[in-house]
């Protein structure tokens, strides 16, 4: 009879791949790929806000992978607004 457990395992409930490390099954997780970008002035803000008083929202806007792309956007919305102030 064959005890040997398979080097790989799909959870069916969470769709979840394992693979196996000794006797245990280990997740096969990893975090989506971001654009790499450059924190300015109203990014570095929010990312600093998010951290301290928004954990939840940054946890899974990080795991997620939509972090930086929040941070994109509202930067975007930030100089836009400072330049229809000053343009006025």
């Amino acid at each position: 009879m064959n005890n040997e457990l398979p080097k790989t395992k799909i959870d069916e409930r969470t769709d979840i791949e394992y693979h196996l490390e000794g006797e245990y099954y280990i997740p096969n997780l990893a975090m989506p790929k971001q654009e790499k970008s450059t924190l300015i002035k109203y990014r570095r803000m929010r990312l600093k806000y998010l951290k301290r008083y928004k954990k939840d929202d940054y946890t899974i806007m990080l795991m997620n992978g939509t972090l930086n792309t929040h941070l994109k956007d509202l930067q975007e919305t930030a100089e836009a607004r400072i330049e229809q102030i000053i343009g006025s």
